[in-house]
């Protein structure tokens, strides 16, 4: 026991709250959203590879008259997929039907969804990748063929009726495209991969929400929630929203550079836009373990977490900011990740000569 004493870490009470950087919808979350999302191609920031690709698909298929082929949206999370659908329905001028994989269990939900749809209609489902196997076959026929197969009965009397329905527009979103099967994947036409955002595509993102939400903001104030809202809109709007809500309460409602390093400090936010669960995994593999190798699931017990948090939630980030490395024995903290914890990295830190060429 002496020894667990004197690790320079320990088991937090509760679980650390993450929500302001959690690039996942927060319950609650959906009204805020819908103010703050562009309505049209021309209006949404940012993706300017899928904004051409898509504006390109839209206007070939108003110019011939016919109905879009089916698109699919893949990357991370809150980067925009939804927002790209709606826009879609917008600029066709068409209804949208909104959906997602784990809401369809069974070919009769996807049926009735299927029956109800208007010729033109866009119909988005989310996490399209994890919709049931008996759904996913009747979508088949629904893609391709426009018809779909409703079983009437059971056991030997069952019976199958074809049923007719007018072409739509299919648009899956997901944020596994590899969890996605091959027959299904086949039957988009366009598939576009959504990226992580700048700082200065995010620093558009939170000027134009502070403007929909009548926030005054300086320029500098404005890049500094950009800088932290690891390369993601839907983090920058909510740190928006958490900045507005620190300079309503300790100032006059402007939001300048001091109020919002000061707002994000107390939401504990840090320059890189790590918050204290992704500092926690980072001090047990450093301050804990000498950097590694660790397993995620001695990482998630060490910072009180599950470790399908650690390894869904928290550790994309860390990678992609050259924080942590995956190895085959374990996760390992670079140089840059012991710097990060005001901590000199050893001769053996990955990383360490690279750093070193580049001062």
């Amino acid at each position: 026991m002496s020894g667990i004493e004197k690790t320079e870490y320990s088991v937090p009470s509760q679980p650390p709250r993450r929500e302001h950087v959690d690039p996942q919808a927060q319950q609650g979350e959906h009204e805020a959203e819908l103010s703050l999302r562009p309505k049209s191609l021309a209006e949404f920031i940012g993706q300017p590879k899928v904004r051409d690709q898509l504006g390109l698909v839209l206007n070939g298929a108003r110019r011939r008259g016919v109905t879009p082929d089916h698109v699919l949206l893949s990357g991370p999370p809150g980067l925009g997929k939804t927002t790209m659908s709606m826009i879609i329905a917008q600029e066709l001028g068409t209804s949208l039907r909104m959906t997602s994989g784990p809401a369809l269990e069974r070919a009769g939900d996807l049926a009735a969804m299927l029956s109800n749809i208007m010729e033109g209609d866009v119909l988005f489902i989310d996490e399209i990748h994890r919709i049931a196997r008996p759904a996913e076959e009747m979508l088949y026929m629904a893609m391709e063929d426009f018809r779909i197969d409703v079983i009437v009965g059971k056991g030997p009397g069952a019976t199958s009726i074809p049923l007719d329905i007018p072409p739509f527009t299919l648009v899956g979103a997901t944020t596994r495209a590899g969890m996605l099967t091959g027959p299904l994947r086949d039957r988009f036409g366009f598939t576009a991969q959504m990226e992580f955002y700048d700082v200065a595509d995010l620093t558009k993102v939170v000027d134009r929400a502070a403007r929909i939400l009548g926030v005054h903001i300086d320029p500098d104030a404005a890049c500094e929630i950009a800088s932290r809202s690891r390369g993601t809109p839907r983090i920058a709007n909510r740190l928006l929203r958490r900045v507005r809500d620190y300079a309503e309460v300790h100032g006059d409602g402007h939001i300048d550079l001091a109020a919002a390093q000061g707002a994000l400090e107390v939401f504990d936010v840090d320059s890189l836009g790590l918050d204290r669960l992704d500092r926690a995994v980072l001090s047990v593999l450093v301050k804990g373990h000498g950097g590694g190798p660790v397993g995620v699931n001695t990482l998630a017990v060490a910072v009180g977490e599950e470790s399908s948090t650690v390894e869904e939630v928290c550790e994309p980030y860390l990678v992609r900011a050259g924080m942590i490395a995956r190895t085959g024995r374990g996760r390992v903290a670079t140089a840059a990740a012991w710097r990060h914890l005001g901590l000199t990295p050893p001769d053996h830190a990955l990383g360490m000569h690279l750093s070193e060429e580049q001062d």
